[in-house]
């Protein structure tokens, strides 16, 4: 979970332009600057003596400030998203090799914590946005994307601590505020049994610190080994059976029996209901 404090203007930008795509921010650096700049030198237009435009004024002065300043920290931001993209693809491996007692799934930060499962989503296919760090998250470390569908994560590193109830419930409440599809809870330890019972059914996927050191051990090449000069494979075609996009297990069609999507159907793990995993039947390759 996030921690509170205060933040400037220039935090705050800064922050926002780390967390978009690089070539985003530079976007937004070019495009503030033409706007805030073209507007900045623009001809003055003539002014009443007797009613001064203040407002007008005001705008102008404001973009005579800002034409260097926004552009600036969004070209910068550009910089620290792709260092951002190198540090956590380098805390994922740190992790999965286990090449440092610091970098042990309980050794690291709470934030690198974040950052790792926000990894492990990546890497699944996820569309992946990190709303927690410096500011409230109302109970929501990351938000998820696969096609049109959102799902939301909460993420707690309690190394003594089983979670319970009470954040499952929580969190529910959260996933249906936001009109999420579904809901992913990642925890570094274990579950209560009243925790699990009330995830069943309601489409939050419980990650408990063995199943997410699973993700981590199996990324892709995790089990390849360098010997000579790499040799060319040739990618095995798409299966026609969608994998679970949680837990790499085979999907089947189901028909949705309750909710908004009555009578709709979708691919489900076929481990259900130990596993929620869901795709949109109609998004998926063939």
């Amino acid at each position: 979970m996030a921690r509170r404090r205060k933040t400037s203007l220039f935090d705050d930008l800064f922050t926002l332009a780390t967390l978009l795509p690089w070539w985003v921010s530079l976007l937004v650096a070019f495009v503030s600057w033409y706007l805030l700049h073209g507007y900045a030198t623009s001809p003055i237009p003539p002014v009443d003596p007797h009613r001064p435009d203040m407002t007008g004024a005001m705008f102008r002065g404001l973009a005579m400030a800002f034409q260097y300043f926004v552009p600036f920290i969004f070209a910068l931001g550009a910089v620290g998203s792709i260092a951002g993209r190198a540090k956590r693809k380098k805390l994922f491996k740190d992790v999965a090799e286990a090449t440092q007692p610091a970098k042990t799934l309980d050794g690291i930060s709470w934030r690198e914590f974040e950052l790792l499962v926000g990894e492990a989503f990546r890497r699944k296919g996820f569309s992946v946005t990190e709303r927690g760090g410096n500011g409230p998250d109302g109970g929501v470390d990351l938000e998820l994307r696969l096609g049109t569908d959102k799902y939301l994560v909460q993420c707690k590193q309690w190394k003594a601590l089983k979670v319970g109830v009470t954040v499952v419930r929580e969190f529910f409440g959260v996933m249906a505020a936001e009109g999420a599809a579904g809901g992913f809870i990642v925890i570094s330890g274990t579950y209560t049994e009243e925790a699990k019972a009330f995830a069943q059914g309601r489409n939050i996927q419980l990650i408990d610190g063995a199943l997410l050191k699973h993700w981590i051990a199996n990324r892709p090449g995790a089990s390849q080994t360098s010997t000579g000069s790499p040799q060319y494979v040739k990618p095995k075609p798409q299966p026609t059976i969608p994998l679970c996009p949680v837990c790499s297990a085979s999907m089947v069609v189901r028909t949705a029996k309750r909710g908004l999507k009555l009578g709709s159907q979708f691919w489900g793990c076929s481990q259900y209901p130990t596993c929620k995993g869901i795709r949109q039947l109609e998004k998926l390759p063939v």
